[in-house]
């Protein structure tokens, strides 16, 4: 990939979109462009198509979507499937009728059936029933996966589709009820230790594992993956390490330094019992994350911190 080359971030102002342009411009990439949701509304295949008329961005990273943890996945059904549909459909023809380069497409591991063997293999996909939480997001991603292959198959288009485990780090979304886990438990008990108060009410049993993955981990492997990676189908991102929700809590709480008790909300769904993902693909193409999770989370708290002593 030239460092002159035009590159088009869609979602730059998100974490996974912010951090890929963080990445790109320390390895010396500034012919990047980049739009706000208010200069362009992704979803409206005319002004999407108006732009890559416009711009003829060499090389695009689809890290655009809507997100969210499980109560925002369950309770905004329609806008999750229709939000993501829309983006990606949008930006992938536009990508194929202006001759892009490459493409990379950004799905999630909720992609895979709730009940696969564990580890995650990509070739587990669509080998059995989705997680009904989060059904609508994940065949919206499954459709934008399906769609860089058959615009590879028909058309000869150079789209990869990268599946991320789950992803924490700096520019996350700490909404109080919209975020993920990672960010939503780092928010509550860090709260609760500036509140001063006795406890910290955690969804679900805590049992579920978790893989998690610094976003700085995630960026250097999709840099890696736009230099060396083309083929159809997907290729996971992981670190190949799980922890409970119950553990991590109580990672967080003792980094914290909070004193008070933990609640486990047994009535809350737990989600997918276990999701880790399958790295051997990207390991054996010479790519290892490099930032463990005490490390990652310590400066997650750090920030966390600076963001809730500005509100």
């Amino acid at each position: 990939m030239e460092q002159t080359a035009k590159i088009y971030i869609a979602g730059h102002r998100g974490m996974v979109g912010s951090g890929l342009e963080r990445k790109l411009r320390n390895e010396g990439y500034n012919n990047i462009v980049t739009r706000t949701s208010s200069d362009i509304d992704l979803r409206n295949q005319q002004a999407v198509n108006d732009f890559f008329e416009k711009e003829k961005p060499s090389y695009v990273i689809l890290a655009a979507a809507k997100v969210g943890g499980i109560h925002a996945n369950n309770t905004y059904r329609a806008e999750f499937i229709y939000d993501n549909l829309m983006i990606e459909a949008n930006i992938i023809h536009a990508a194929y009728l202006n001759k892009v380069t490459k493409l990379l497409f950004l799905g999630s591991s909720c992609i895979y059936p709730k009940m696969a063997p564990q580890p995650l293999k990509e070739e587990y996909l669509l080998s059995g029933y989705l997680e009904p939480t989060n059904q609508p997001y994940a065949i919206a991603k499954i459709a934008g996966i399906e769609m860089c292959d058959s615009y590879r198959a028909q058309h000869g288009c150079n789209f990869i589709s990268a599946m991320p485990t789950n992803l924490y780090g700096t520019n996350d979304n700490y909404h109080p009820e919209n975020s993920h886990v990672f960010p939503a438990l780092i928010r509550r008990i860090v709260l609760a230790k500036k509140n001063k108060e006795s406890t910290v009410t955690v969804w679900g049993t805590g049992k579920p594992k978790r893989e998690f993955l610094h976003v700085d981990d995630l960026t250097d492997a999709c840099y890696f993956l736009l230099q060396n990676y083309n083929e159809q189908g997907v290729i996971n991102i992981g670190c190949g390490k799980d922890i409970s929700i119950k553990e991590l809590s109580e990672l967080i709480v003792s980094e914290v330094g909070y004193k008070g008790q933990l609640v486990f909300d047994t009535t809350k769904p737990d989600g997918t019992p276990r999701k880790l993902i399958d790295t051997i693909k990207i390991n054996n193409l010479g790519w290892h994350p490099i930032i463990d999770l005490k490390k990652g989370l310590i400066k997650t708290i750090k920030e966390v911190n600076g963001l809730l002593n500005t509100e």
